[in-house]
């Protein structure tokens, strides 16, 4: 039986390996390698839970830290794992400091390389993902592309064996999980939440965070709405709140509400509730995209062109005044957003292309 490795280390990962690792045990022998780049219970052990995902066969146990010494560390353990397991091929996913440590590590030993999630770009060299992403897709052997987009995107940096447009893996799993959500989440009942009368907003990139005139921004323009907003806070989102002394008192009328890290099923119901979204993260754009949601993306540029194009999400930055604009404007855009993203099969279609590669 064919023996693939899957690196994973933060909950985007851990989402999108659930349908593949499901559809893969079923033809291969799978080691899971989770670095621990996410190792709080809320960001890490809920995701397994929710997710029904077999326990990692190796948590490196790696934990935050500086880009270089986490990557470093990250590329150390993960290349004695390779070496005992000794796998045909390597998976890995999305644009993380694990999906750079595990390519890495992969192909200097010589094993080749799977990327789920090839061809993004936001074009945007200070984000590390960006660089994460580049660096991965040039290693790989086979690349597993969501949209049309992002097979384009390769094919413009001369990348065109191996290229396989696949859909998202990440709406296979919005597609299962949503009906499980629907049954076992009480989040609106535990908010006191109403369907379409609050907004979502989540925040965890190093260039809001770390930049307190950017945190400050889009917490006060948050502050500033009379909807009810609820805010999930990540762990580094918390520290630097606390830091930049914006921890106190949410909001003058109580409708902020800073929450805890939620699980994937309770982030599922919120999601798909919502009234409005958000975010700077691309896995959150994408899902309000699926689930018909308007979204805001709070970074200067989205890798989720598709988004935007279609009108369903608008890109502002951490621009206080645009942010403010687009909260008190109550318009939606009109019909239905097209289906971009496959038909919620991308899982079974990397399978069957990464069996057919093992067998030439």
């Amino acid at each position: 039986m064919i023996r693939i490795a899957t690196i994973v280390g933060a909950r985007p990962q851990f989402i999108k390996c659930a349908p593949v690792s499901r559809q893969l045990r079923k033809l291969a022998n799978e080691v899971l390698i989770h670095t621990g780049q996410h190792y709080d219970d809320n960001m890490n052990e809920v995701f397994f839970r929710d997710l029904d995902l077999p326990r990692p066969d190796w948590n490196l146990g790696v934990g935050s830290g500086f880009h270089g010494a986490q990557t470093g560390k990250m590329l150390e353990r993960i290349e004695e794992v390779l070496i005992k397991e000794k796998p045909d091929y390597v998976l890995t996913y999305g644009d993380t400091n694990s999906t750079l440590a595990g390519a890495l590590a992969t192909a200097k030993l010589g094993i080749r390389v799977a990327h789920i999630e090839a061809g993004l770009r936001s074009y945007n060299r200070q984000m590390p993902e960006e660089i994460n992403r580049v660096l991965v897709d040039h290693l790989s052997s086979l690349l597993f592309c969501p949209t049309q987009t992002a097979v384009g995107n390769l094919m413009h940096e001369g990348i065109t064996q191996g290229v396989h447009l696949v859909g998202d893996v990440m709406y296979d799993a919005v597609l299962e999980f949503t009906e499980i959500a629907n049954k076992r989440s009480t989040i609106l009942t535990d908010l006191n939440l109403n369907p379409k009368e609050y907004l979502l907003a989540t925040v965890h990139r190093a260039s809001n965070t770390d930049c307190e005139e950017n945190l400050r921004n889009i917490v006060m323009a948050l502050r500033a709405t009379d909807e009810p907003v609820i805010f999930p806070v990540h762990p580094r989102t918390r520290n630097y709140l606390r830091e930049f002394g914006l921890d106190g008192t949410p909001s003058a009328n109580g409708r902020l509400q800073l929450v805890e890290p939620l699980g994937y099923l309770d982030m599922l119901i919120l999601e798909q509730n919502a009234r409005l979204i958000l975010t700077d993260s691309g896995g959150v754009q994408k899902e309000a995209y699926f689930f018909r949601v308007p979204c805001i993306t709070l970074r200067p540029e989205t890798e989720w062109l598709e988004t935007v194009e279609t009108g369903w999400n608008v890109v502002v930055g951490a621009n206080r005044a645009q942010i403010m604009s687009l909260l008190n404007g109550k318009q939606r855009p009109r019909g239905t957003p097209p289906a971009l993203f496959g038909n919620g099969r991308a899982a079974e279609r990397i399978v069957s292309e990464l069996t057919e590669a093992l067998a030439l």
